[in-house]
């Protein structure tokens, strides 16, 4: 090369230095056994029957700089200590560094979620009894078994990648999701107050449609899989073990484009968002039917976006990836409160009723908070070309999300919640106020950050993705000039009258 020109040299060196983006997807079996707890309450639920598949999904990007998973789990939540633990273990075997993983937040799934093994072993008997007996726990060997089967669907992602091509779009679907938050005729805001309830005023917070996509494909054209980001509980289940809604969203795009087709689902800010519409005067599909509605829509939505890149995938996909742990302090309760739930606690659950659940909670909570005042909460921002995922560990407000999206300088945000730990549910500062309410501004065990929390988590993950250079979003190539003469000549014909 040293007798080509400067001029020359400058504009062919990076054509043949830049290298081709590749692309890699896997899974594995992460489905409870029989008989284990199903998260999602504040009491025991066991499972006693499986309807489909919890999996573990994986998607490694490579840009031949910098590799990075997507994880998306059929779980209610996802351990901080996993996701350390998982973390070192991919670097140890296939040197991944940039691994982002989250929840679906399936309430049909396995033990996951909940008190940890030994998290109160220092607490009052009284608190153990509580925490270990009357709560949902993680269960050891299911931990154990997550966490090798999340550390084989990346590494297995990992080795499966090819040069590809990729995708990237959005579609909205907005028939199967609502604030459940609703504005009372008292002022104040309630979690499902119930269809047709006379007091019930208007929802307290926004939805979010969009049903983000991205694809890739390999070099005869078939889709390995796609990333699909979406903004809904996963409540949409019956008494059984489930990926919940997320399993026949993966059905419908599989019933497209086959069923070694990898789908990972990264779920959205949707904290107070479900499939329950409180003001839609129309009864509620059941179980299973309900599941297939959502599921099946936006898969549906899903297939309409991935067949739209036909003329918009690129082989140019700059990957990107930093992230930023905060410490964010706990609530504290008042002391008379914890003084009032020690004697409604020691009552029984049946004769105490609903608030001895609060209680129960309080007294958990004044034991974490005796070892634990502060909560790590990592922000973690990955690029895929003009994608960002910009991660937060709490079951997030949807208008969190939203600004995010608005904030973020990258044509295609995709926020997701649940991911790389959980502190549980970080409302806006509104829900907090006078207009405020519903259960998920409760101060548990489980919910208890200080109120500014979703911001900080909302400024940080916008100024990570700031620091990035976004890629434009694909545009379908323009049809060549017009050339006189070229228009259909069957079709440039006057109107015959007789």
């Amino acid at each position: 090369m040293k007798n080509l020109p400067v001029l020359l040299i400058a504009c062919v060196f990076p054509l043949l230095t830049r290298a081709e983006f590749k692309a890699g997807f896997a899974e594995r079996d992460i489905t409870p056994e029989l008989g284990m707890e199903v998260p999602g309450g504040y009491g025991k639920v066991y499972a006693k029957r499986i309807h489909d598949p919890c999996k573990a999904r994986a998607a490694v990007f490579d840009d031949g700089k910098l590799r990075v998973a997507l994880v998306g789990l059929d779980t209610l939540g996802v351990p901080r200590t996993l996701v350390l633990e998982v973390r070192k273990l991919v670097q140890e075997r296939c040197g991944i560094t940039a691994v982002m993983i989250g929840a679906s937040h399936s309430h049909s799934s396995g033990p996951l979620n909940g008190v940890m093994p030994g998290e109160f072993d220092a607490a009052s008997p009284l608190v153990q009894e509580l925490a270990y007996n009357q709560t949902i726990c993680v269960d050891p060997k299911y931990l154990a078994n997550s966490r090798t089967a999340i550390v084989e669907a990346i590494v297995a992602a990992d080795a499966a990648r090819v040069v590809a091509t990729a995708g990237f779009g959005s579609g909205r679907e907005e028939t199967v999701a609502a604030n459940r938050r609703v504005r009372m005729k008292n002022g104040l805001s309630f979690s499902h107050p119930g269809k047709g309830n006379p007091d019930s005023v208007q929802y307290a917070g926004p939805t979010d449609p969009q049903v983000g996509v991205i694809g890739a494909w390999d070099a005869d054209g078939k889709l390995l899989g796609c990333v699909v980001n979406f903004s809904c509980h996963a409540t949409a289940n019956g008494p059984w073990i489930s990926a919940n809604w997320i399993a026949y969203m993966e059905q419908a795009i599989q019933g497209y484009y086959g069923k070694d087709t990898r789908v990972v689902f990264l779920q959205g800010a949707c904290g107070d968002v479900t499939q329950v519409d409180n003001l839609d005067p129309r009864a509620n599909p059941d179980g299973d039917e309900w599941s297939q509605l959502v599921g099946g829509r936006v898969g549906a939505e899903a297939v309409k976006v991935l067949l739209g890149m036909s003329q918009t995938r690129v082989n140019d996909v700059p990957i990107d990836a930093k992230s930023k742990t905060l410490t964010i302090p706990r609530r504290v309760p008042a002391p008379e409160r914890v003084t009032a739930a020690l004697e409604l606690a020691k009552q029984d659950q049946k004769t105490a009723g609903p608030d001895w659940v609060w209680a129960k909670e309080t007294l958990m909570l004044d034991a974490i908070l005796a070892r634990e005042p502060k909560v790590e909460a990592e922000v973690q921002a990955i690029q895929v070309g003009p994608v960002v995922c910009v991660s937060n560990p709490a079951e997030y407000f949807c208008q969190f999300g939203l600004e995010i999206k608005a904030g973020s300088g990258f044509p295609m945000t995709f926020p997701v919640e649940l991911a790389n730990g959980c502190v549980g549910y970080v409302p806006t500062e509104e829900a907090f106020g006078e207009h405020g309410g519903g259960y998920e501004t409760r101060l548990t065990a489980y919910s208890n950050l200080e109120i500014t929390a979703g911001s900080q988590l909302r400024d940080t993950g916008i100024a990570l993705a700031r620091q990035m250079k976004p890629a434009p979003l694909p545009q379908r190539p323009l049809a060549p000039p017009f050339v006189k003469g070229s228009e259909w000549q069957y079709g440039n014909q006057p109107p015959q009258l007789k």
